[in-house]
This record gives C-alpha cells, sequence and structure tokens, in this order.
C-alpha cells in the first residue's frame, strides 16, 4: 500500500498558508510506517513544536491502473474516508526555504490518520460530500469536495501517468482552511456529513 497525498488543492487553505496557486496537482509520499495505528494516540513528534492537523478527503483503490482516463476514474474506487494529513509545520518551513523536500515533516511515523470508509454508494455526489474536523468539541475545519482545485476522478487521472496505482492504495486529496496547532490532550474527531469517522487523542 502506498499513500499518495495532494497538496494545495483547496483555494482557500493555498491563501492562508500564503502559498503559490500550483498549475497542476502537488504530489508527496507517505510510507507505510506514517499510517497511525487504530485506537492509538497521535504523539507529538519530539523534532517539531508546531504539528497542525489537515483533515482530509480519502480515496481508496480497488483496481490496479495506470494512465486511467479520467471518464473511467470512477471505476478505480468504490469506497470513501477521511483522514488527518499531519504535518511538522516548522520543519516543512524550513525545507521550503531552503528548496529541500517535504518528506521529514509530512511522513513521519503516526503522520497519516486513515479513519473509517463510506461505500461510494451513499453519496449523491461525489462532487458535493460535506466533511469537518473538530478539536475538542469545536469545528475547526469545515469542507467540501466541490471545493477542491481537481476533483477526485481528475487527480486519478493525473497520479496514474506517473504512479500505477494498486489495489489498497489510498489518496489524501487536500486540505480546505482552518488547518491548525495540536497539543498534548486535544481530542480531534472527524466527521463525513453526519457520520463520525475517527477519534483520536493527541499526547
Amino acid at each position: 500500500m502506498k499513500i499518495i497525498c495532494i497538496g494545495r488543492n483547496y483555494a482557500d487553505h493555498i491563501k492562508e498558508l500564503d502559498n503559490v496557486k500550483p498549475t497542476e496537482p502537488i504530489i508527496f509520499l507517505k510510507p507505510d510506517t506514517a499510517v497511525l495505528l487504530k485506537k492509538q494516540p497521535f504523539f507529538i513528534p519530539e523534532f517539531s513544536n508546531d504539528v497542525h492537523h489537515e483533515v482530509e478527503l480519502l480515496v481508496r483503490i480497488n483496481k490496479i491502473g495506470k494512465h486511467i482516463d479520467q471518464k473511467f476514474a470512477h471505476k478505480y474506487y468504490d469506497e470513501i474516508g477521511l483522514g488527518i494529513d499531519f504535518t511538522a509545520r516548522d520543519l516543512q518551513t524550513k525545507l521550503k526555504q531552503e528548496g529541500l523536500p517535504w518528506e521529514k515533516a509530512k511522513s513521519f511515523d503516526g503522520s497519516a490518520v486513515i479513519g473509517n470508509f463510506l461505500k461510494k454508494e451513499v453519496f449523491e455526489d461525489m462532487n458535493n460530500i460535506d466533511f469537518s474536523l473538530k478539536k475538542n468539541g469545536k469545528a475547526v475545519q469545515n469542507g467540501n469536495s466541490m471545493l477542491m482545485m481537481w476533483k477526485i476522478d481528475a487527480l486519478i487521472e493525473y497520479i496514474s501517468k506517473y504512479f500505477t496505482l494498486k489495489i489498497g492504495d489510498i489518496i489524501f486529496t487536500g486540505t480546505p482552511a482552518g488547518v491548525g496547532s495540536v497539543k498534548a490532550d486535544d481530542i480531534l474527531t472527524g466527521f463525513i456529513g453526519e457520520n463520525e469517522m475517527f477519534s483520536i487523542k493527541v499526547k
């Protein structure tokens, strides 16, 4: 299984971090060791003083594919989930300033929360999926897939130009505005619509 992440896919998130709007999707990877084990807390790594939550819709691939045309992309997944891309923002900023890759800030152990999945059939429109993140019971991020600069099927087409997609691969589709720091004892709870998809404690 590989975890394929998309950066800067929501205009409001690009603006809040004062980033440059990309002309094509930004891709980075997380190793399988980045997956936070079920029912385990997230431990803030010792190398960062500013870890941010980034809630994202997830797509789980169910069919092997390469060079997938957008019009056929819907055949390559049947579930939508929710997760968090934890980011060591202070380290990422330093790496970006030095023109270096982001992996140390994005792909460390436990940095990928993968919550529950829902069958695609429960959604009336894949381009109109509401999702949110609550921190200690208060909503901090709210998003909808219609606000993605590149929608799910377009992402599958683009990613599959470069990487063969395999069964079980997971795509993190990008985060909306509202990212922020986490601290010990925070409780992070993610929702698709009214469905709770995960709840984790920060330590």
